[in-house]
């Protein structure tokens, strides 16, 4: 048995991050000179298969016999060509497949016990994501005769057909348990001695941005009066602004854009998207603005004359000081962070995603990727006119700021 290959086996129920996971492997090792190549079973399904055939989540119930005997075949046709590409010059085969039951895995241990197999099980179970990956699975060829409302409930019985018989990593001999969101390993075993395996760990928890555009909302009403907070709309400068971001990236495609709850985020998010071919504007509570509690909607001028000892309290402490009734900087890192998660994790399915914020809420995903001290995060700086692209893997890390008019 060579010592310096290796069998990557995917594994978990359907729109869990497997296969953009596996993309992510393929990309890395190959960008470390180690050749890596990709065998995934419903890219094989569909090549070989009508439509008419695929769609159904009949064809994936475990009771129907002669679908399972045309799946468990196309898996062993991908056992055997990823055999056949570690015979030859290849030193990592990926297979990317659902690879639910236990069954299913004792097949592919037999077929490859030439080299050691690690297996690697996909999990998150958020709805929010769950969502939006289902959504974007409905958009692939075998659905495309289907109504929209039809394919989303055919893949979402797809997903409860193979959980009738899904059966979690146990008695394999190597493997890693992972939280596909987090980007988290909740259990690993390895009993064999696994090549890579360090460079493998460090890829299935790495955070993978490839291109995220950062933009502060345009110009709301209260921002021409210095007042803080609140649900304002845009002026018609901040109008114009949005519009003009629209036209900037009209040639970009961006599939995600995450707003706040607030409207002005939003507001600027939707003149983006009109000129998008498919993009899907997704509003998430965790981006909303600090809470300024009992001083929303006042300027600073009055919450100096009212309330000097808030002012001057947190003039002293401005990232950990937080307003009466509302919030620090602080106390909104956890929250932030929860909504980077979920960017991250469709970051890795979109090659463009773009976030439309807040100031205080940038400056603190600005503080995620740059590290700055805790003191220093309330005064970076987040221009309404410019915007950061941010560029984050294990090879390639890049920060710039860019005005779009």
């Amino acid at each position: 048995m060579s010592d310096n290959k290796l069998y990557l086996v995917l594994m978990g129920l359907p729109a869990r991050g497997k296969s953009t996971l596996a993309i992510r492997l393929q990309e890395t090792l190959r960008k470390n000179r180690i050749p890596a190549k990709i065998f995934n079973n419903g890219n094989l399904r569909r090549k070989h298969l009508p439509i008419k055939e695929t769609f159904s989540a009949n064809f994936y119930h475990p009771g129907n016999k002669a679908a399972r005997r045309m799946r468990n075949n196309f898996a062993l046709a991908n056992i055997k060509m990823a055999r056949t590409y570690l015979a030859g010059a290849g030193q990592v085969a990926i297979l990317d497949a659902a690879n639910v039951t236990r069954m299913r895995r004792m097949m592919i241990e037999e077929n490859l016990s030439n080299h050691p197999v690690i297996f690697i099980e996909c999990i998150n179970e958020n709805e929010e994501i769950l969502s939006l990956m289902v959504e974007a699975k409905t958009k692939l060829p075998e659905f495309s005769r289907l109504a929209h409302k039809k394919a989303q409930a055919e893949f979402i019985k797809r997903i409860e057909n193979y959980r009738m018989v899904y059966a979690p990593l146990k008695e394999e001999r190597n493997f890693f348990r992972v939280d596909s969101l987090q980007n988290k390993i909740l259990e690993e075993k390895l009993t064999d001695s696994i090549p890579l395996h360090l460079l493998i760990k460090d890829i299935l928890v790495t955070d993978v941005v490839k291109n995220l555009f950062l933009i502060r909302h345009a110009q709301t009403r209260f921002n021409v009066i210095d007042r803080i907070g609140g649900d304002s709309t845009l002026t018609a400068r901040g109008i114009m602004q949005a519009k003009a971001l629209g036209r900037f990236f009209q040639n970009t495609e961006i599939s995600y854009i995450f707003t706040s709850n607030k409207k002005r985020t939003v507001q600027t998010a939707r003149s983006i998207a009109e000129l998008q071919k498919d993009c899907k504007v997704v509003s998430l509570k965790e981006f909303d603005e600090i809470d300024a509690g009992i001083c929303e909607g006042m300027t600073y001028r009055d919450i100096k004359k009212n309330m000097p000892e808030v002012f001057s309290a947190r003039k002293a402490n401005k990232y950990h000081y937080a307003y009466p009734q509302g919030e620090s900087y602080a106390m909104m890192k956890t929250r932030i962070e929860a909504g980077l998660k979920k960017v991250f994790f469709l970051n890795r399915h979109a090659q463009n995603i773009m976030i439309v914020g807040h100031q205080a809420v940038n400056r603190m995903i600005l503080a995620h990727f740059l590290y700055r001290r805790d003191d220093d995060v309330p005064y970076i700086y987040i221009p309404q006119d410019q915007f950061y692209h941010i560029v984050s893997t294990q090879n390639k890390k890049l920060f710039e700021l860019k005005p779009y008019a």
